[in-house]
């Protein structure tokens, strides 16, 4: 049903990247699902095609060797990637992933490769779940956030985990869309 409803939205979007910015329109990337079972996590293409070969041109503000990279300023995004990071409009092809079964709505933060690598077994339990498109990230701070705090929100979600909560999430998440805290 939700796709369906987004459907207008998934054309119009795939539309004005093609046009502005060129193909590809998504984009595609490996992540650690549940269980640590390796799937393609489907986005909105936000920057410039190739990004990947300029990123060690940019300041990550996490530090150098971080696995997540984050740039407030990065010059590598689209004026149109700017603006559908900020909305998290840019998140909704995850919901062909929760049609898949790779991910769900509420859950931890999808993890890449790279950083379960470097989990100790504490760590290692945020991978019981399926990753969700929100979560306790996305309300907590979304990409302001260091790894130790992402992962405590992760494990914490699932120590006390409810259906209750994760209506809250939902709920919680569109306020964080809105304020557009933390996202670029």
């Amino acid at each position: 049903g939700i796709l369906i409803s987004l459907a207008p939205a998934f054309l119009s979007i795939s539309l004005l990247i093609r046009i502005l910015d060129g193909k590809p329109v998504l984009f595609k990337q490996k992540r650690i699902g549940q269980f640590g079972r390796t799937f393609t996590i489907y986005k909105f293409r936000t920057m410039v095609q190739n990004a990947e070969a300029l990123m060690q041109n940019e300041r990550n503000i996490h530090g150098r060797n971080h696995y997540l990279f984050k740039d407030h300023d990065d010059p590598r995004v689209t004026r149109l990637g700017k603006f559908l990071r900020r909305s998290s409009i840019d998140e909704f092809p995850q919901f062909f992933n929760v049609l898949l079964g790779n991910m769900s709505v509420v859950g931890p933060r999808p993890a890449l490769p790279t950083e379960v690598k470097k989990y100790d077994s504490i760590y290692e339990r945020r991978l019981i779940a399926k990753p969700g498109i929100t979560g306790p990230w996305q309300i907590g701070g979304r990409s302001d956030l260091d790894r130790q705090t992402s992962v405590a929100l992760d494990l914490n979600y699932l120590l006390h985990w409810s259906f209750h909560k994760d209506l809250v999430y939902v709920l919680n998440t569109i306020g964080s869309i809105v304020r557009g805290k933390g996202a670029y």
